[in-house]
Parts: C-alpha cells; sequence; structure tokens
C-alpha cells in the first residue's frame, strides 16, 4: 500500500467561478479526497502554495484554463518550475486544441472538460496524484492524432516500427506507462526497484524522440 493509499490525497481547486469551485471541492471531498485550498486565479493560488508547510502542500491541482489575473495555463507553468510535487489537472469548458496542448506543453498531467463524470475526475486526481497521467474522449483522440504526425511515428520513420528498438523489459514498461501506471505501480508489477523504473522510462522517451511520459502514454495508446 502507498503512502497515498494510506492518507487522503490533498487537492487545490482553482477556478474563478465560485459556484464551480464550491461544488468541486464537495464532489471531491465525496470522494475522499481533502481540499485543502482554493483560489480565484493563478496569483491566488501561487499566493496559496507558498504559504503552504512543503509537507502540507497538495498532491494535485484542479485548475481552469481561462481566469482573470493569471490565466491556468501560466500557472501550470509556474507550478511546474516553483512547485513539482503538485500535479496540475486541468479542468475546462473549452474543448479547443489551443487549451489543451498548451495546458500540456506547460506541464498539466491530465485534461478534462467540465461536463466530465465525477468517477473520471477522480480517477484522474488518483492517477496524477501517484505520478501518471490521464487523458480521456476527444483530448485523448487529438493527442493520438498529433503524435500519429509526429517525425518518430512507425509510419513516416524509415526501417520500420521505433518500438522495435525497445528491450523486452522496457517494451513491459511502456505498456505499463501506456495503462496510466505510475513509477511506483510498474515497480511493483515488475519487480523492480523505482529508480530502475525511472531509467527505463528516461531511456525509452530517448530512444522514441518523446519528451515525457504523457507523449509515450499516447504514443502506447495509437500503435
Amino acid at each position: 500500500m502507498t503512502g497515498l493509499e494510506k492518507e487522503a490525497i490533498r487537492v487545490m481547486v482553482v477556478d474563478d467561478q465560485p459556484l464551480m469551485r464550491r461544488g468541486l471541492a464537495r464532489l471531491l471531498e465525496s470522494e475522499g479526497f481533502t481540499v485543502v485550498g482554493e483560489a480565484t486565479d493563478g496569483v491566488d493560488a501561487l499566493g496559496f502554495l507558498a504559504a503552504c508547510d512543503p509537507d502540507a502542500l497538495p498532491h494535485a491541482a484542479l485548475v481552469d484554463v481561462r481566469m482573470p489575473g493569471m490565466d491556468g495555463v501560466t500557472l501550470i507553468g509556474r507550478m511546474a518550475a516553483d512547485f513539482p510535487t503538485v500535479s496540475a489537472i486541468v479542468l475546462t469548458t473549452f474543448d479547443e486544441d489551443e487549451y489543451l496542448f498548451a495546458g500540456l506543453r506547460a506541464g498539466a498531467r491530465a485534461y478534462l472538460l467540465k461536463d466530465a463524470e465525477p468517477e473520471e475526475v477522480a480517477l484522474a486526481v488518483r492517477r496524477v496524484a501517484a505520478g501518471g497521467s490521464f487523458l480521456v474522449g476527444p483530448a485523448a483522440d487529438r493527442m493520438i492524432a498529433f503524435l500519429r504526425g509526429r517525425d518518430t511515428t512507425p509510419d513516416s520513420l524509415p526501417g520500420g516500427d521505433p518500438g522495435d528498438e525497445l528491450s523486452g523489459r522496457e517494451g513491459e514498461v511502456a505498456s505499463l506507462v501506456g495503462q496510466g501506471a505510475s513509477n511506483r505501480e510498474i515497480a511493483r508489477a515488475l519487480g523492480l526497484a523505482e529508480g530502475t523504473v525511472r531509467n527505463h522510462v528516461t531511456n525509452i522517451l530517448h530512444k522514441l524522440g518523446l519528451r515525457d511520459r504523457t507523449q509515450l502514454a499516447l504514443w502506447m495508446v495509437s500503435r
């Protein structure tokens, strides 16, 4: 049992609409999460995080993309730089490529629309808090289409599928990343040290020409 399974996952909600913030907080609490903070925009959120004890920082933050003061994409980039242990989840009404790709480039580990089912929101929080990623529906479809258009996709590389370059163990690790597993979960499933899994993921990303594990997960789904 991991530490996050033993204690409630701490979550922050960042949204400029009070009704949405409070509704999300109630939803998260009903799913067993602990809502440790609410913020109206990026400036408010960064102030909250800066005032937190490092051991009490949220594990995950649900972030709207369009807010006054400091928008969600800018906030996610600042969080990735200054508070890397806080995993960002974009939660927005805008199903647009501009926000999807900007949010993921900034460091978001999940992208959800506000009409998502409560179970999807809860699963996304658990996944990212454990170090994984989460994309479903149209967002996942567009990311897959984007990855298929990269120069590193099987159809565009000479010599066949770049997945052929992976060792057997790397293939197993890549498959589990594609299922949304965290490094800790992969280590437990394969009987490896967590550091060894991190090294495998780094090698896989290098061989496939991918930037991060979110792209790797979607690359696996597209195969």
